[in-house]
């Protein structure tokens, strides 16, 4: 035998009734004796209630009963055949009646007791039940309309009576017994007291009601049909990313519950729990899946933890004094207190000191709480041996649950690092002595990125989402965005990486999409629906977007985007940049930065700055990781620079080959400012701070290349000219280089804390000398590379080879 509850979504409409009959079917066809309980109508308990307490202010209520009998009536109408209609429109119709006297009743009296609202709410559960038996007697003769209030019997605390367990399961099993051969149909929620007056099960009472028979009945499941697939391992309203757990304990079915998972509610558990039976959510409109079973135990699974639950509004009362320590009794006098005046404590942490009590309630109650403390501690309070009870609203609760956490090390830590990684402030833990569950309090407003960073860090088998915002859609910002969609799917099946531009802007316009903007028209989405650039406003409408595992990316060459980069760290979103300004500015600003980062626990990426797409700042930063010392550097990190140096051979003059590289590209528009190695300087100052000397541009020896008149011409064309005169100079250069087979380099050299870049001349023996095109290259000398430095070498210009170093530590940034 097996009960089957179908929730209110389940039987709101025309098309999800006859998905019920058709799981009815095929239970019935199986031969797996179903009993069937039913909820309400979806929405009709809520207009049952909004009814009720508007008759009692003296509102009409015949447009709300028109509602209702208009919602039953159609299905009626629709799924019962017309010679079948009129007995049960009689039925439904004197429901109807009953209730409206009901309504007019409370009406003329301006009261509304909580007996007489249980009476009233029960009426939709008695429609619905009943409606569905009529259908269901066309397929199955036997189909028999119950009335929970004659089987289960309650206490009379209406709202949420407490069920008589042993006389309740003796009155299901005699009349199950009495009915062997019908298909019964039962209302969900209502009982009865002992003088026959109808009660309500409280939150969740059909589940409850399902229970109940299940247990009497020893059955062999409980399905509890509804509009999800099971339980799920987070809010997917909130976490996209959340997926149905096939296999779930009593015990950790109940703890996700009671914070916030609204697909089961605790008390349904316990029936069922005592008797070992199996509780299983479906998907009433997706029958074909398995859903969740909760069961005894759950047995050893992969997963660190089975899911991430909520109570997205709760506020905290904090009761401190000297008066609490070492005092006996006082945390039982407090809750005893809540207890008494149904408080309902969601939370309880204490501090180990005995000084302060943090506890957790529902936002309606901390006025009341805080009164009812002020009450009965007021001598405590006046003597100052108590201070004033603070409450703190707008908070939500976040809990971690799973029975494999039990001894597991690390989980904890792994949730604190999640939740400081993306900046949110732990206001209060709680963590029973079972281990089943962790629970923080954080900031309302943070929930949504907290419940997704968690997510992403318990769950390793998903992909970790990277919420990226671009400024500067340049050459090397536009190729990052075809470097990014073409690699899409790689990141995802290799390295469970998916990366969304969520927010990009350039000098013009700016545009943003929490579910992330498509690359492939990014341009056409910015032109017609960007709005107007404002760069304050792009960085603060990303603080207020709130998303988890963000990462700001400036591709600009500007110094307008470097003021914002400590606010941006201080708001715990990672900075990946090409631009050098930062890093290469004063060392305060450098230093500054770089505690930021570190002090909020983000990253800091700027490979770019140095050597475009070549691994140079991460080789560094790893050889001093692993504890080696870096005793000299030499480098050459101008691709500009490589190009005219490595063409300047044979007849070739300086002059022509400095004019080549300004038409293929290579260099700015007035390659002096180049030629000057600024840009050089600022390359090697990065790279002496990275290793740990605090230099300021001014400490860097900058040998020249270009003769005083040179620098000096007023315009680009008189540059040439003056290029052109310095013929002689530049020859007498290469010709020494060649009569002592030796080459033409600028090199930077750090040593001693001491940067230095020159123009010299090196042998075959040396690492610079075979170096062609416009290739940049780095050489490490270090203790452990002493007699055979550490050489990187390759590409350093262009945008393709910058965006791809972009693109890395973006990555980076994910793993």
């Amino acid at each position: 035998m097996k009960v089957l509850k179908f929730g209110g979504t389940s039987v709101g409409s025309v098309d999800s009734i006859r998905a019920v009959l058709e799981i009815i079917k095929k239970s019935h066809a199986a031969n797996e004796q179903p009993v069937v309980v039913l909820s309400a109508m979806g929405g009709i308990t809520n207009l049952l209630t909004k009814l009720a307490e508007e008759a009692a202010e003296g509102i009409d209520f015949a447009a709300g009963l028109s509602e209702m009998e208009a919602r039953h009536f159609a299905v009626v109408k629709q799924l019962i055949a017309v010679k079948h209609q009129n007995p049960v429109f009689t039925k439904l119709k004197l429901y109807l009646n009953e209730l409206e006297d009901l309504l007019q009743s409370i009406l003329s009296l301006r009261e509304l007791s909580s007996q007489s609202r249980d009476l009233i709410l029960s009426y939709g559960e008695r429609s619905s039940a009943f409606l569905i038996s009529k259908i269901a007697e066309q397929y199955f003769p036997a189909a028999c309309f119950v009335d929970a209030t004659e089987l289960i019997y309650t206490d009379s605390h209406f709202g949420s009576a407490q069920v008589n367990q042993p006389l309740s399961e003796q009155r299901i099993r005699s009349f199950v017994s009495e009915n062997s051969d019908r298909l019964l149909f039962v209302t969900g929620f209502i009982a009865s007291n002992e003088k026959g007056r109808v009660t309500t099960l409280g939150r969740g009472g059909s589940d409850y009601t399902a229970a109940i028979i299940g247990a009497a009945l020893a059955a062999e499941s409980i399905e509890i049909w509804t509009d999800v697939d099971g339980m799920l391992t987070a809010d997917p309203r909130i976490v996209r990313k959340a997926f149905s757990l096939p296999l779930l304990s009593y015990t950790e079915a109940m703890e996700l519950s009671y914070f916030g998972a609204k697909v089961i509610y605790p008390p349904t558990m316990i029936p069922a729990f005592l008797k070992k039976i199996p509780i299983v959510i479906r998907n009433t409109f997706n029958p074909d899946f398995a859903g969740t079973a909760i069961q005894h135990e759950s047995g050893m699974t992969e997963l660190p933890i089975k899911g991430i639950s909520s109570i997205s509004d709760i506020s905290i009362i904090n009761l401190s004094g000297g008066g609490m320590i070492g005092k006996a009794g006082f945390s039982g006098r407090l809750f005893t207190l809540l207890a008494r005046e149904q408080i309902n404590v969601v939370l309880i942490t204490q501090s180990s000191s005995e000084h302060s009590i943090t506890f957790a309630v529902h936002p309606g109650e901390a006025l009341r709480a805080k009164r009812l403390i002020e009450n009965e501690f007021e001598l405590e309070l006046q003597a100052n041996k108590l201070l004033e009870p603070e409450i703190e609203n707008q908070l939500s609760v976040l809990a971690i649950v799973g029975e494999n956490m039990k001894q597991t090390p690390g989980m904890a830590g792994k949730l604190f690092h999640a939740l400081g990684r993306n900046g949110i402030n732990v206001r209060a833990i709680a963590q029973g002595s079972s281990e089943y569950n962790i629970s923080v309090i954080i900031a309302k407003a943070d929930l949504s990125k907290a419940l997704n960073a968690v997510h992403d860090a318990f769950f390793a088998q998903l992909n970790k989402t990277l919420h990226v915002f671009n400024v500067g859609t340049g050459n090397i910002g536009s190729t990052l965005f075809k470097q990014i969609q073409a690699q899409h799917d790689f990141l995802l099946n290799h390295n469970d990486i998916e990366i969304k531009v969520v927010g990009i802007s350039n000098s013009r316009k700016m545009l943003f999409n929490s579910e992330g903007i498509a690359l492939e028209k990014w341009e056409e989405q910015l032109g017609e629906s960007g709005e107007q650039a404002d760069l304050p406003g792009f960085v603060e409408r990303m603080k207020r977007m709130n998303l988890p595992n963000c990462v700001f990316i400036d591709n600009t060459a500007s110094e307008l985007p470097i003021p914002y980069y400590e606010s941006i760290f201080n708001a715990n979103i990672s900075i990946v940049t090409c631009n050098k300004i930062a890093n290469s500015g004063k060392y305060s600003q450098y230093k500054q930065l770089k505690d930021a980062a570190r002090r909020h626990g983000v990253d800091f990426f700027y490979e770019t700055n140095v050597g475009a797409g070549l691994p140079i700042v991460r080789v560094q930063k790893d050889l001093m990781l692993s504890g080696d010392r870096i005793t000299r550097i030499e480098a050459i990190l101008s691709g500009t620079i490589s190009y005219i140096f490595n063409n300047f051979t044979g007849d070739a003059s300086f002059h022509d080959v400095v004019k080549a590289a300004q038409e293929k590209g290579y260099t700015e528009p007035d390659p002096r400012e180049d030629l000057r190695g600024t840009d050089f300087m600022r390359k090697m100052l990065i790279l002496a701070r990275d290793a740990g000397y605090p230099l300021e541009a001014a400490d860097v020896d900058l040998g020249g290349i270009l003769p005083e008149a040179c620098l000096q011409a007023v315009s680009v064309a008189d540059f040439y000219r003056e290029l052109k005169a310095a013929d002689a100079h530049f020859n007498a250069l290469k010709d020494q280089a060649q009569r002592e087979n030796k080459a033409l380099r600028y090199i930077g050299k750090m040593e001693g804390g001491k940067v230095a870049i020159a123009l010299e001349m090196v042998g075959e023996d040396h690492p610079f000398f075979t170096l062609s095109g416009s290739d940049n290259i780095i050489s490490f000398t270090t203790e452990r590379y002493k007699e055979r430095p550490l050489v990187v070498k390759g590409p350093g210009a262009g945008a393709e080879v910058t965006a791809a170093g972009v693109f890395a530590d973006l990555v980076n940034v994910g793993a």
